[in-house]
């Protein structure tokens, strides 16, 4: 029985030091993830009717698996919002550091159209990356809700915001040398 234990130990480990190895080829691969997102910021009055949101959105990202979400790392994204006061229509862009589990870092740019309180959809696309991730490219789609607040904007006021939201890039493809 106890060598039963060790062949059983012995061949996870062997699985996990594969896994580990770097690939001797291109490797592509897509995925769902998504992150509930915490974000804080100001809204300046930019316009007699547009405001801009700047601030920046953090969280936890988790990659889709057969046996559910799976914990990936941890995201910042400084981000810029232009929203449109009179109608509610909004483009955001901004940029993305995500922190694997190991310490491996991904960057991308991001960018969305929408509507205010509604949501933003627009691309992600991968730009660099660290260790692991070194010369990481792809990108996808992504979608953006959020649980910003109404504002009122009065003449050059400056209103703190915090919000909360959730991301969900769909169909994310990443491809490492």
């Amino acid at each position: 029985m106890k060598s039963r234990k060790c062949t059983g130990l012995s061949a996870i480990l062997l699985g996990a030091a594969i896994l580990a190895a770097p690939a001797a080829a291109e490797t592509e691969q897509t995925i769902k993830a998504f992150s509930a997102w915490q974000g804080r910021g100001q809204m300046f009055e930019t316009g007699p009717d547009r405001a801009t949101f700047v601030g920046s959105f953090t969280g936890m990202i988790f990659v889709e698996s057969d046996k559910g979400p799976i914990n990936a790392g941890f995201m910042t994204c400084p981000a810029i919002v232009d929203v449109n006061i009179l109608d509610g229509t909004q483009q955001a862009k901004g940029r993305c550091t995500i922190t694997a589990q190991d310490g491996a870092r991904a960057y991308g740019e991001i960018s969305c159209q929408g509507v205010h309180l509604v949501g933003c959809d627009g691309d992600f696309k991968f730009t660099a990356g660290t260790e692991r991730f070194k010369g990481i490219t792809g990108g996808g789609p992504v979608t953006i809700r959020s649980g910003l607040k109404d504002f009122a904007m009065g003449d050059g006021n400056i209103i703190q915001e915090s919000a909360g939201g959730i991301i969900v890039w769909p169909k994310l493809i990443y491809r490492l040398p």
